[in-house]
């Protein structure tokens, strides 16, 4: 998603009430509405499988595995710009910053899928596909486009930086292992009743490594190159504006897809939606709020604190979608859940910055960013001494 730019500078402190003006202005158009566009597309699909009912059959024509083609191409292009913005480079700091890396895979790669698991089985016991789709996305952390939270947030922009190539990395590994596990193994150590449903965790890495590794390929080395022989301002003042549209796009053409297969469940459950949405919203608002405690608690300032809870509580719904689209197919009900998934993010992220810069005030006195370092407290030690 392109990214917002702040009109602030840096490292200087704003008065009360300055910090949230303008905040849903400093996003562009894309991602200011990008809730609306999501709806637009959600319609546009159900309208489209009104007026072609045999397009499912069609889309099965064009089927490689679980995945019909055209959806595929959907996924992988969606993946694409945000992976490019990953700045891999900056994984070397990962040593000076250990506190900040210990909690962030702590919130992320425990907390986060535990509390995922706990919602989906408390609101839909009852709905094993709703339910395995929102576990789907709790274990898809965060991705490129919590830069844009973490900047509009006025957070440590390098911190961020570092999360998320951390979390992007580590998801490749970690991902289908915490699949099989939440999905099929502590259902049965717990006794619940999965109502036959198992996953297999070869099926999950498969769709991991396709739709994650591909693009993080594609990422990665056009990254890698760019910046040695073009320089970082022309990269990601440049090239990465122009590119990222491009998910965006890749999304909503997925969606109309999406909901063009599953338009007549979709009109005949609408109340399905809501249930899906309820422990999303819970979970979004939970997860910051603990992670905002927690950088709190072990000292971090404010703009990594900001950094740390952002990147706790995105999650990366383009991989969620493609893992429930490329296991379980395109009229499933996990693909449902992963598709709104980003539709109750994005508001929700978009209410949390103002909830952060009040946070800020509240507990650090005031809301400052120093690129590359965390927010000095007012009266507090220097940048970088809490951690």
């Amino acid at each position: 998603m392109p990214a917002a730019n702040s009109h602030a500078s840096d490292g200087v402190p704003l008065p009360r009430g300055a910090a949230e003006h303008a905040v849903l202005a400093r996003l562009s158009v894309l991602d200011r509405f990008l809730p609306v566009w999501i709806g637009v597309a959600m319609a546009a699909g159900i309208g489209l499988g009104a007026l072609l009912p045999r397009l499912d059959d069609w889309l099965d024509e064009l089927r490689l595995g679980t995945v019909s083609l055209p959806i595929a191409l959907g996924l992988l292009l969606m993946m694409y710009p945000v992976l490019a913005k990953v700045r891999y480079e900056e994984l070397g700091r990962l040593r000076a910053e250990r506190g900040l890396f210990a909690a962030s895979l702590v919130l992320n790669w425990v907390v986060g899928p535990a509390l995922m698991f706990a919602l989906a089985w408390a609101f839909l016991a009852d709905q094993p596909e709703y339910r395995t789709g929102l576990i789907i996305v709790g274990l898809a952390r965060c991705i490129a486009m919590v830069l844009v939270w973490n900047d509009l947030a006025r957070g440590d922009r390098e911190g961020a930086a570092v999360l998320v190539a951390l979390n992007s990395l580590f998801q490749i590994a970690a991902y289908s292992l915490l699949g099989y596990f939440y999905l099929t193994l502590l259902p049965g150590w717990l006794g619940l009743d999965t109502q036959g449903f198992e996953v297999s965790i070869w099926e999950v890495a498969k769709t991991v490594l396709v739709f994650l590794g591909i693009p993080l390929l594609a990422g990665y080395l056009p990254r890698r190159v760019g910046l040695r022989r073009r320089g970082r301002e022309w990269y990601e003042q440049r090239f990465l504006p122009r590119i990222a549209p491009i998910t965006l796009y890749g999304l909503l053409f997925t969606i109309v897809l999406l909901f063009a297969i599953q338009g007549d469940a979709i009109t005949d459950k609408p109340l399905d939606v809501v249930r899906i949405a309820l422990p999303l919203l819970v979970y979004f608002l939970v997860m910051f709020s603990v992670s905002f405690a927690v950088g709190k608690a072990i000292g971090l300032a404010y703009g990594r604190t900001a950094a740390l809870a952002f990147t706790a509580a995105s999650n990366n719904f383009e991989l969620a979608i493609a893992v429930a689209v490329g296991v379980f197919g395109a009229t499933s009900g996990q693909a449902l859940a992963g598709v709104v998934g980003p539709l109750i993010e994005v508001p929700v992220l978009v209410g949390l910055v103002y909830v952060a810069l009040w946070a800020g005030r509240l507990l650090y006195g005031a809301v400052e960013r120093q690129q590359g370092g965390p927010a000095q407290q007012p009266g507090g030690p220097a940048p970088g001494a809490a951690s």
